[in-house]
């Protein structure tokens, strides 16, 4: 492991389907799959010394997906945000947060108010953030930070007070976004936010992205030399 730590990293987590069609199993059988290296890969961070940990877990646009994946995909988050893994990252002073619209219809209410209890019960938390990118989108966020403004905020508008309009407004940029699965797209993650950070892409199916991996990652990213704009 490198001395080199990025603060905040963010996950694509792709390949899910691919993974489970590869083997000849049904989509859901891959998302399920997922939430198992989800789980792991948590770990893992938590031990690395980064502080923050976004992972993409359903898009704006994922709603077009077939009734039976949207379906199953919301069952499998009411039972993860009910189960013993939330409480175990609670008694870690694990904060978990979601990024995304809470507003638009489509969440359903019992998710919601699922959601709610997780952040409510792990507010006060502070050695780890878990972001969950949930019903998220990057354009859909920043149309809904400028709504958000009033008429004195356009007037002094800059980038730090279009920042606080954000979903989470205190969540750093992050410093590393992986994406796995071989697609070389941001897919609408985190735009404002991932104005200059580092990107690795990677051909690892999402339920194979392990420690090995994510060692792999840390290490590419240690070797670059962030400049932000300067020599």
């Amino acid at each position: 492991m490198t001395d080199n730590i990025p603060e905040h990293i963010a996950l694509v987590m792709d390949g899910n389907g691919t993974w489970a069609e590869n083997k000849g199993l049904p989509r859901l059988n891959g998302h399920k799959a997922g939430t198992d290296a989800l789980k792991k890969i948590i770990e893992t961070v938590q031990k690395s010394g980064i502080k923050f940990l976004t992972v993409y877990a359903f898009s704006t646009e994922n709603w077009n997906r077939s009734k039976t994946e949207v379906d199953g995909l919301m069952n499998m988050l009411r039972d993860y945000l009910q189960s013993d893994d939330i409480t175990k990252l609670d008694n870690e002073d694990v904060k978990i947060t979601m990024c995304g619209n809470k507003n638009d219809g489509r969440i359903p209410s019992d998710i919601l108010s699922m959601i709610d209890d997780v952040e409510k019960r792990t507010e006060n938390n502070s050695t780890f953030h878990f972001n969950i990118a949930f019903n998220y989108g990057g354009r859909d966020e920043i149309i809904n930070a400028i709504k958000s403004m009033s008429a004195k905020d356009i007037s002094s508008l800059s980038e730090d007070n279009f920042a606080k309009h954000l979903y989470i407004p205190e969540l750093p940029a992050p410093d590393l976004i992986i994406r796995t699965g071989g697609q070389t797209r941001t897919s609408n993650f985190l735009l404002w936010q991932s104005a200059y950070s580092e990107y690795i892409f990677t051909d690892t199916l999402w339920p194979d992205f392990d420690k090995k991996e994510l060692d792999k990652s840390l290490e590419e990213y240690s070797k670059r030399k962030r400049k932000f704009g300067k020599v």
